[in-house]
Parts: structure tokens; C-alpha cells; sequence
């Protein structure tokens, strides 16, 4: 049992019942709560205040069964190996691997990356992931120049990321702050069409910067409906983190 006087801090991890819980402060959270965080694939103990940590950590000792049945329901991770398959925007890809090079094939289009002397299974993986960041970078840019120019606006900076708790994000320019939208890399392994809804979706951002009428207006000009999009990332999307974990 955690005892309630226990010094605990924010992002602190306990061990209940031999799964990781980290202890997280929530300033807009009105009680103690646990909740499965899929992008990291870690349970979150959350409190309102810092004071109240020592109440979370004993709340998720108290449910550990909880605990153990969120994380069984996790996929599991699927390696970027050599001989493995991905599918990059629709295409499925080998992964290969020869004398200091990883590379992605796919029928006749090939993309190679140097691997470093002694290069070990991660160092491969993350070369395998930059070749697909290579690749989301360039789509994404023809599919932000498209959205961008049927709303009548320029194209902002473009980053490709690893974000785990949202698959896209926008800052419209604001005082002398030039605009930026920001992707996951992770995209690339969803339908084409799921990738772009994203895309739009950002790009509808940098009008209007909430999710009103008008936001929901512009994404639907450019993808129409967009339900099916975010359906299918709320019902397949976590399988997406599972790779190269």
C-alpha cells in the first residue's frame, strides 16, 4: 500500500503490481483519476494538485487488476527489421538491409539510408524511420500546397515528428511568429486518405483556430466528410505506435 505522506513528484513512476504507473498533475482535473495513455502505452495516475499525488499513487495500488487488463488490451510492437513489410501512404514497402545501408523497396522505387559501422537492431530501425520521414515530408508538402491553395493561403513551415499524444498540430502566425504545422511521421503507415484528413485538418487550423462551425466548414471543403477519417484513426491509430517501439 502507498502511504499518502509520501513525498511523490510530477512525472514520478511507481511499480503497482509490476506495471510502470506514472504520476502526473492535472490542473484541470477535479479528482484523483487512472487513465491508459495508448500513444506512450502507459497508465496515468492524475491528480488535481501536487499535494494530492500521494492519493494517486495509493488509488492505483488499489487498481491493479484495472491496470493489468488496460495494459493486455496494448498491441503489440512490431519491429522495423530487415525481410519486414511496411506500408508507406498505400504502398507496401520491404525493409532491407545490406553492408552499412538500410533501404525500403517497392517494386522498382528503392530509398537508402548509410547505417553507421556496427550499426545494432535500433540504429537500424531509426535509420528505417528517417526514410519514412523522408518520404511523409515530401507528401505532405503536395498535400499542404493543395489544401493551403484551395483556401487561399500560403504554406507554412512544415515538420515532420514523432509526437505521440496528437497526430498533427498548427500555430497560425501571430505576433511576427510565422505559422507552422506539425505531422507525425506515423501518418505515412495510415490509408493515404486518413493521412491527408490530417493534413487538412491542420491546414483548415490556420484560418480559424479552434474546431467551430467555420474550422469544421473548411476541412470539409477540402476532404469532405471527415468522420470516417477520424473514426478510423480513434478505432486503428494505436496500432500505428506500436511500430519501432
Amino acid at each position: 500500500m502507498f502511504s499518502r505522506s509520501i513525498r511523490h513528484a510530477d512525472g514520478d513512476l511507481i511499480e503497482v503490481g509490476g506495471a510502470r504507473v506514472r504520476l502526473k498533475v492535472s490542473g484541470r482535473a477535479r479528482r484523483i483519476s487512472l487513465r491508459l495513455d495508448r500513444a506512450s502505452g502507459e497508465v496515468l495516475a492524475i491528480a488535481p494538485s501536487l499535494r494530492r499525488l500521494g492519493e494517486a499513487a495509493a488509488f492505483a495500488a488499489e487498481r491493479q487488476v484495472w491496470i493489468a487488463e488496460r495494459l493486455a488490451d496494448l498491441p503489440e510492437p512490431r519491429r522495423l527489421a530487415p525481410g519486414g513489410v511496411v506500408t508507406v501512404f498505400g504502398q507496401t514497402c520491404r525493409m532491407t538491409r545490406a553492408p552499412g545501408r538500410a533501404g525500403l523497396e517497392a517494386g522498382d522505387w528503392e530509398r537508402g539510408r548509410r547505417l553507421p559501422l556496427g550499426a545494432d537492431d535500433e540504429a537500424y530501425a531509426r535509420a528505417i524511420v528517417e526514410l519514412i520521414k523522408r518520404e511523409a515530408k515530401v507528401w505532405f508538402e503536395a498535400r499542404c500546397d493543395h489544401h493551403c491553395a484551395t483556401l487561399g493561403v500560403g504554406r507554412p513551415k512544415l515538420t515532420i515528428n514523432d509526437a505521440r499524444t496528437r497526430w498533427g498540430s498548427c500555430s497560425p502566425a501571430q505576433r511576427g511568429r510565422p505559422a507552422s504545422i506539425r505531422l507525425s511521421w506515423r501518418l505515412a503507415l495510415a490509408p493515404p486518405a486518413v493521412a491527408d484528413y490530417v493534413a487538412a485538418h491542420e491546414c483548415a487550423h490556420l484560418l480559424e483556430a479552434n474546431h467551430g462551425p467555420r474550422f469544421w466548414a473548411h476541412v470539409r471543403t477540402l476532404i469532405g466528410a471527415e468522420r470516417p477519417y477520424r473514426a478510423w484513426l480513434r478505432r486503428e491509430g494505436q496500432a500505428l505506435h506500436g511500430f519501432g517501439a
